[in-house]
């Protein structure tokens, strides 16, 4: 397979430091700062948006040694065994995250967002602005993963 190198464009500065917390999310406010490669003014024109998509990397975790056999999220026994595909967890191929995250504020390189799930330092790839027109209609979700998902918002 071909491989590329990437550059972050800017790194997460927030109140989490544990990459092992999965929980309560919702009310953090993070503030992602871009390189000054991008100017003083990279995000002119997100004035209008409500939410932007972050692309970044779990770079404190260890990526798997072999992905073949279905795992249990966060080793929950009361969750099913699921392919790696079918899982959002941060122990993956290339240590990707991606999140959608509401606009707090915007002052030049440094953007405040909330519900990022990304600890302190963490370095991001990509920002973009969230649009419904890119988002499905309709999607849907196993009961499992709901009641996964209950309280990594909430708290």
């Amino acid at each position: 397979m071909t491989t590329f190198p990437m550059t972050p464009v800017g790194v997460v500065h927030g109140p989490a430091e544990d990459p092992s917390g999965d929980r309560g999310w919702g009310d953090v406010d993070s503030v992602v700062e871009v390189d000054e490669k991008f100017g003083e003014r990279p995000f002119e024109g997100l004035d209008g948006f409500s939410h932007v998509e972050l692309v970044f990397v779990f770079d404190e975790v260890e990526e798997r040694a072999d992905y073949r056999e279905p795992q249990r999220p966060l080793g929950r026994r009361d969750m099913p065994a699921i392919g790696i595909f079918a899982d959002r967890g941060p122990v993956r191929p290339n240590r990707l995250g991606h999140s959608a995250c509401e606009i707090v504020a915007v002052e030049g390189r440094r953007l405040t967002v909330r519900g990022l799930d990304a600890v302190d330092g963490t370095p991001v790839l990509d920002i973009k602005p969230a649009m419904p027109a890119f988002l499905p209609e309709h999607v849907e979700q196993p009961e499992w993963a709901q009641r996964l998902m209950e309280s990594y918002f909430d708290g």
